[in-house]
């Protein structure tokens, strides 16, 4: 009866507010749901996501930011996400292994097949029912995040967000019945929708009641 969404997508593509928005719908309709977030979630990954987003005056290799956001997922896997699933709720995570695939290989250049291999055994192979990816262009992103302060990622060249971007884009194509692929530039209630209509098909098929 459970159901596993993820949300992902590039800096500033509201990948978040519709994350948010997913769980408030499924609440009010009394659906038993939990909404996290990579990096952090719990009070491990916490401590992780400071140092993974923010740290300034310390060097972080791609190998070791692959390994540090995998002992956060870990973590949240065995703390937040089975159990809650073992109980038959939704869970909605903010970032999933997907972003590490897009970050850590094909932003930071780790071999795929290896970043692969270390995602799986984190998660020991738990994989989302459904994917949503919120594509946009790379530039439109960025701008949207320009007036705020700006962790490592967000402070990475151009070149490194696109492909960041044609790693999502991928992904996707290589799973097209995980993924749901929108554009990113609708409006939220437009992008909220689309989103809601594929969940609603997962519930039915669930036997999950929803409106």
């Amino acid at each position: 009866m459970s159901l596993f969404i993820t949300f992902e997508g590039g800096e500033g593509c509201g990948k978040s507010v519709q994350a948010r928005g997913l769980y408030k719908r499924l609440s009010e309709l009394a659906i038993p749901a939990v909404l996290t977030h990579e990096p952090g979630g719990t009070s491990l990954g916490k401590k992780l996501a400071r140092w993974l987003k923010w740290a300034r005056d310390t060097g972080i290799s791609p190998l070791a930011e692959l390994l540090l956001f995998n002992t956060s997922r870990t973590q949240l896997v065995d703390e937040v996400i089975r159990p809650n699933l073992e109980k038959g709720k939704v869970v909605i995570s903010d970032r999933y292994a997907d972003s590490t695939t897009t970050y850590q290989s094909y932003g930071r250049g780790l071999d795929l097949e290896m970043v692969k291999a270390i995602n799986n055994t984190a998660t020991r192979g738990l994989k989302p029912d459904l994917t949503v990816l919120l594509d946009m262009p790379v530039e439109a992103g960025l701008a949207r995040k320009a007036k705020k302060r700006q962790d490592r990622f967000e402070r990475e060249d151009i070149a490194f967000h696109q492909r960041v971007r044609e790693g999502y884009l991928k992904l996707a194509a290589s799973e097209p019945e995980r993924w749901l692929v929108i554009d990113a530039s609708q409006s939220r209630k437009k992008i909220a929708e689309i989103i809601w209509q594929r969940v609603s098909q997962l519930l039915s098929q669930r036997g999950l009641r929803h409106g």
